[in-house]
């Protein structure tokens, strides 16, 4: 067992409180948007002791991916997918303050080609103008840890043409023209074409008039939806004359309390806009943005990548493998999340789950065994453990959280 700091992401988005506050410390004077505790290469773990997130430590001697690299049959044991030697999982902190981008995740598939013609075009794997940053897919489920608000998928056609319907404008009209001729997933994508394409995009000033009749029709009482609404106002305060505004009207709002989740496939389009939470996804940091952002934006690679078809936000409800262990099985081999809550300090338990895996301690101080090794996580604390580690034990009173492969 080795423990882990992990690796900070300071996007412009993220908290300056949440995750702090989630370890008891105190604001950070820059955005703590996401802990990064996986073996990715935009960002391994460090193998190092105190807190996953430690403003003030320094340098370690190696981290995660380095780690495993040096013996990859003993750290991953056989259970990695298709026989691979990385880490399939990248498990993550994030803390939203602001709305992140409406993006999407390409299939695995179209990760392995993409990547290689990016190399062979000549795009550097650090220019910030790439989309595909490794040949993975990236399907991921966020576990809320306090109230989550986000937009994920696409609404039915018809419950679309009446969010926009009363709209008196000309991107609602527009909107309802194309849903008026193909109420289909067809339909939708024209619609998302529109907004979101160089050719066609409506202008800042035609966004504010649409924001300005959400606004309008919420005051008066008359809304069809006024979470849809709420959405749109608050986006457009934050990224006011984006396209992306609009498109969240097309998507089905989800609110999340702690301890639910969410699980969003390949070519899902979705935006997070508040909140605290666990991610755990395919190793893989292949995002493709559609806007509400100022990072780079390929739209024509998103359009190609986006499923149209409506459907409703996928949420994993947790099996109870044992009194204490909940356990979320999405529908990929990549990855399993698990939370345990211990109670009981006398008592020892084996861990459920198999090959490597990463711990994360929410609250309290439990101890963790193997065969060969105790370690003991406190508070914010983590560690990854060995494939060849076997089975694991834990004792104490605290709440665990559990990466690992199915």
């Amino acid at each position: 067992m080795e423990r882990l700091r992990g690796a900070v992401k300071d996007y412009a988005w993220g908290s300056t409180t949440a995750i702090p506050a989630l370890f008891d410390m105190g604001e950070s004077p820059t955005p703590v948007a996401e802990i990064w505790l996986g073996a990715h290469q935009s960002g391994p773990a460090l193998l190092t002791g105190g807190s996953v997130y430690n403003p003030t430590g320094g340098a370690a001697d190696r981290d995660l991916l380095t780690y495993i690299d040096e013996d990859p049959k003993g750290c991953l044991g056989t259970a990695i997918p298709g026989g691979g030697t990385v880490l399939p999982y990248l498990l993550k902190l994030i803390a939203p303050a602001k709305p992140l981008s409406l993006q999407v995740h390409p299939s695995r598939e179209q990760a392995e080609r993409r990547y290689e013609d990016e190399d062979s075009d000549g795009v550097a794997i650090t220019d910030p103008n790439r989309n595909y940053f490794d040949r993975n897919h990236k399907p991921e489920l966020l576990l809320a840890l306090t109230k989550f608000e986000a937009v994920a998928g696409f609404r039915a056609p018809r419950r679309v043409a009446d969010v926009v319907s009363g709209l008196e404008c000309t991107i609602a009209e527009t909107l309802l023209g194309f849903l008026k001729e193909d109420l289909s997933p067809v339909g939708i994508r024209r619609c998302f074409e529109y907004l979101l394409s160089n050719e066609t995009k409506p202008s800042p000033e035609a966004v504010g008039d649409l924001v300005e009749g959400c606004r309008a029709r919420l005051d008066a009482g008359t809304s069809p939806s006024m979470r849809a609404d709420r959405i749109a106002i608050h986006l457009a305060d934050h990224y006011p004359g984006d396209p992306g505004v609009v498109a969240s009207l097309l998507l089905n709002p989800v609110t999340l309390q702690p301890g639910e989740a969410l699980f969003v496939p390949a070519g899902t389009v979705h935006a997070y806009m508040a909140g605290t939470g666990i991610e755990i996804m395919a190793n893989s940091d292949n995002v493709l943005r559609a806007g509400l952002t100022a990072k780079h934006i390929d739209v024509p690679e998103l359009l190609a990548t986006v499923d149209y078809v409506a459907a409703p936000p996928i949420r994993i409800a947790p099996e109870r493998i044992t009194e204490g262990t909940r356990t979320f099985y999405a529908p990929v081999d990549d990855f399993e999340l698990s939370v345990t809550e211990l109670r009981d300090s006398n008592f020892r338990y084996q861990l459920p789950g198999r090959g490597p895996r990463i711990l994360l301690a929410l609250s309290g101080a439990i101890e963790v065994s193997t065969n060969e090794q105790r370690i003991t996580l406190n508070l914010g604390e983590s560690a990854f453990v060995r494939a060849d580690e076997g089975n694991l034990q834990v004792q104490g009173v605290g709440v665990l959280v559990q990466a690992n492969v199915p």
